[in-house]
């Protein structure tokens, strides 16, 4: 009989930790604990957080019976980090180095390997991150931009595109690494993958290129944005804020829930259906051009992320690409089971785990 490994599972977030406690793939326990923002305003930095967060996550190891001694591993969620290849990482010096100093940028996610770390060294186990944002697979095509100056960076929803990719190949009976993927990942952010073979060789970066989303621009006509910018009314923050934040369905709708949306179109909003459409359309012409970077060879189509949950989204997109391979939709994500399967495959010894240098 195999081992139920004991693991548990931490997603720092801006006001929030998420932490679950796992045996073997089942989530036995979860809970999202929240901060304030009069506790986190003590702190100048995120990475100084890390007490505060790291308490939290031991007093609900304490209120749930769960023995830290007992574990196997932590599992934390992967911060802003060197570009990497996908897979999971043990957590090591050199990386703590680069989130401590928030080397590649501050972002609550740096958290997750620092707590992992500090607790795992408690118990005497392993601390790992799985398939931070900041995984980079690209072919050398994909890194040109169009200037020498500007270099396209891969920045996109590693851990559930990869999670979601994994979860197809089982239940094809295959391996990720003998199939051609285009997987979209639809949420406050989008990110559309073209996966050849195991490696994510293209994907738009969900902050600033592909279709806009519920708080995101995407992409936008160069010409009007140089205007916009040196226009005089906005501010350089005023500006990124339109673009990641007040831009995409919130600002043509006022809203960037979907759920909301489709409320309006029941009710008759034609503006916030066609709205709604557009952003549908722009993701499955990212669909078309990830097809051509796999020259075609495409095994399946995945949607997924939160908004995958609305049909009309779903049924709009896979209209438009079925044409191109079969279209298979799981809706939502869950990055903690991501994060808890990334570190069994390596308990298992089906993967070797990756060292951060």
């Amino acid at each position: 009989m195999e081992k139920m490994f004991k693991l548990l599972t931490i997603n720092p977030g801006s006001t929030s930790t998420k932490v679950a406690y796992f045996r073997g793939s089942e989530c036995i326990s979860g809970k999202s604990l929240s901060h304030s923002s009069a506790e986190l305003d003590r702190y100048a930095t995120i990475a100084e957080q890390y007490p505060l967060r790291k308490q939290a996550i031991l007093d609900y190891l304490s209120d749930q019976n769960i023995d830290y001694m007992e574990l196997d591993a932590v599992v934390g969620r992967g911060g802003l980090l060197k570009p990497l290849k996908g897979g999971t990482y043990q957590v090591n010096q050199s990386m703590l180095d680069d989130l401590n100093a928030s080397r590649y940028g501050q972002h609550a996610s740096n958290l997750g390997a620092i707590i992992a770390r500090e607790i795992a060294s408690l118990a005497g186990i392993p601390a790992y991150i799985v398939n931070p944002v900041v995984v980079d697979e690209f072919e050398p095509l994909a890194r040109f931009s169009g200037l020498p100056e500007f270099q396209r960076k891969s920045a996109f929803h590693a851990l559930n595109q990869k999670a979601m990719a994994m979860k197809f190949a089982k239940e094809a009976g295959k391996s990720y690494e003998e199939l051609n993927l285009i997987i979209a990942h639809l949420g406050g952010g989008i990110s559309v993958g073209a996966h050849k073979k195991g490696r994510v060789i293209d994907v738009n970066n969900g902050l600033e290129e592909g279709p806009f989303s519920p708080e995101r621009t995407g992409s936008l006509p160069v010409n009007q944005l140089v205007d916009f910018c040196f226009s005089g009314g906005y501010s350089k923050e005023e500006i990124k804020k339109k673009l990641v934040g007040k831009g995409g369905l919130v600002a043509y709708t006022g809203t960037s829930d979907a759920r909301e949306i489709e409320q309006r179109m029941e009710q008759g909003d034609e503006y916030a259906a066609l709205a709604f459409e557009a952003m549908s359309y722009q993701v499955a012409k990212e669909i078309g051009a990830c097809s051509t970077v796999l020259c075609g060879k495409v095994d399946a189509i995945i949607l997924t992320g939160g908004i995958a949950r609305s049909s009309k989204i779903t049924r709009w997109i896979t209209e438009r690409v079925d044409f191109i391979a079969p279209v298979t939709v799981y809706p939502g994500e869950d990055e903690m089971a991501a994060l808890a399967e990334g570190a069994v495959r390596v308990l298992e010894g089906k993967e070797q785990p990756l060292e951060y240098l």
